[in-house]
């Protein structure tokens, strides 16, 4: 394949994103991320300090080639398009920043998720001992705290066993995006690495805060890490801590189905929020998964309660997995419509799961039937254990390819695996949608395989996707009305 270098470079120029897209032979588009010297052009290079590292020392072919990307969808056609690629992560042989003059800070926003410790510790290792990076900060308690609170020195000893422990050393808020008032303290702090850790919301502030160090001309590189319990960010794998949540999830279904056999027509209902689908997977102990996606009913044939009481009569017990969001217009129409929103902007939901199980209590009651039902919620149990043992590897290899990143001049971009592979997203492909069960796919099938449940829906109430994208609020509560049109392919492709 050409270099990239020889290939045709189409920048669009939205109101906050620019676009960066390559276009080249047989339908291949890149999209690709922003690089310092797209406004600071006469940056001086330096050599990678990895190639004395003992640790690389051994290791062959160990930089990666400009020209490596990696396809957004691994599953083609032979004759279609080569399609959409992402540049692909890992450590370049020239660096544009020399280790002594790097300031680096971390920051953490939004809820807690399994792994915010590990990549903190990972991204500080990987400064110190790969780059010979000895200044660092922490920044206390969310964006706020680039403006109102303390710092905290890091270093390896400091970070040394903090992925033992569940949290944020650094403690993490929503809400508290003040651009000026943040990129006023990176410039004053002398900062010229930013790694922010959060999800959608905090990844869309972190865009923003990019476009305004890029308009001041300074040399900053900011770099995302992707964390939601949830997994609802788009192109990425997965996000990390998700695979712990699940293993967690997990504890909380043992314990609803041992309550569950254990008493006459028991019920055990867990309500473990987004991550229901992959636990009631996992578990194998699920008769029933409602998610929001898939609109339920509860009274009448074919409803939840008449399902409930056949599933007891067949076997005695079960268990009921409710995701959060699950049910919300099935609330009682008396009570007061929810239009409360957090600190980020984002929704704030219903509790279902109380009202569900009341529900599920007086229908059996009133019907003089015996029902045990115990409603176990282990949400923020989920959310604060230490992460397992596949997130901790997949936190470090996240932490160390944003820092090959941020050293090599990338900036504006997420960090994140894309078919198994690290790579580099621009910021507006991240936070374009949110991503969701679809119901008319195959992963919802098998669960549907799985627990035996009926789906609740005919094939005529099944909605067609829509193709709007849903705006994303930034951490303040602001919308961003920024939105990033990708050309079209071009035919001349090559000089």
């Amino acid at each position: 394949m050409e270099s990239l270098s020889d290939l045709i470079v189409v920048m669009t120029s939205p109101k906050r994103n620019k676009a960066k897209i390559v276009n080249g032979p047989g339908g291949y588009i890149l999209h690709d991320v922003p690089h310092l010297i797209d406004y600071l052009p006469d940056l001086p290079t330096y050599p990678n300090p990895l190639q004395d590292n003992p640790a690389y020392s051994v290791v062959k072919q160990y930089f990666v080639d400009a020209d490596d990307s990696v396809p957004e969808k691994i599953v083609v056609h032979k004759d279609g398009p080569r399609g959409i690629h992402f540049r692909r992560a890992g450590p370049r042989q020239k660096v544009y920043f020399d280790s002594d003059e790097v300031h680096a800070c971390i920051v953490t926003c939004g809820g807690l998720c399994p792994g915010l410790n590990t990549v903190i510790r990972e991204i500080v290792s990987s400064l110190s001992c790969m780059y010979g990076v000895n200044r660092i900060l922490g920044i206390d308690g969310g964006y706020r705290g680039f403006y109102a609170k303390n710092t905290i020195p890091l270093d390896s000893k400091v970070v040394n066993d903090i992925h033992k422990r569940g949290g944020t050393i650094l403690g993490t808020s929503r809400g508290g995006h003040d651009t000026a008032k943040i990129v006023d303290s990176i410039q004053d702090r002398g900062i010229n690495q930013v790694y922010i850790i959060g999800g959608d919301g905090t990844q869309r502030g972190a865009s923003v805060i990019f476009e305004e160090i890029r308009r001041r001309g300074l040399k900053v590189a900011v770099v995302g890490i992707p964390k939601t319990i949830d997994n609802d960010i788009p192109v990425i794998d997965r996000s990390f801590g998700f695979d712990t949540a699940v293993e967690e999830a997990q504890r909380a279904i043992n314990a609803a189905h041992v309550e569950a056999e254990s008493n006459e027509n028991g019920i055990g209902f867990a309500k473990p929020g987004f991550i229901a689908m992959y636990a009631t997977l996992a578990s194998r102990d699920v008769d029933c998964c409602l998610i929001p996606e898939s609109p339920f009913y509860l009274e009448g044939e074919g409803g939840l309660l008449e399902f409930i009481e056949r599933r007891l009569k067949e076997n005695g017990h079960m268990v009921i997995v409710l995701a959060e969001g699950a049910g919300q217009d099935l609330m009682s129409k008396s009570m007061e419509s929810n239009t409360l929103e957090d600190a980020s902007g984002n929704k704030l939901l219903k509790d279902v799961g109380l009202w569900l199980s009341q529900s599920i209590k007086d229908h059996f009651k009133k019907n003089n039937m015996v029902m045990n039902l115990k409603y176990i919620d282990p949400t923020y149990m989920i959310r604060a254990v230490p992460s397992n043992a596949s997130d901790n590897v997949y936190c470090t290899l996240l932490a160390q390819s944003a820092v090959h990143g941020a050293m090599a001049g990338y900036t504006g971009y997420t960090s994140g695996l894309v078919n198994g592979r690290q790579t580099y997203i621009p910021y507006y492909r991240i936070t374009e949608k949110q991503n969701h069960v679809v119901i008319t796919d195959r992963m919802w099938a098998r669960l549907l395989s799985s627990t035996n449940q009926p789906s609740f829906l005919g094939p005529k109430d099944i909605p067609e996707e829509k193709k709007e994208l849903p705006v994303t609020p930034l951490p303040d509560g602001e919308k961003c009305d920024a939105v990033v049109d990708i050309p079209p392919v071009t035919k001349e492709v090559t000089k």
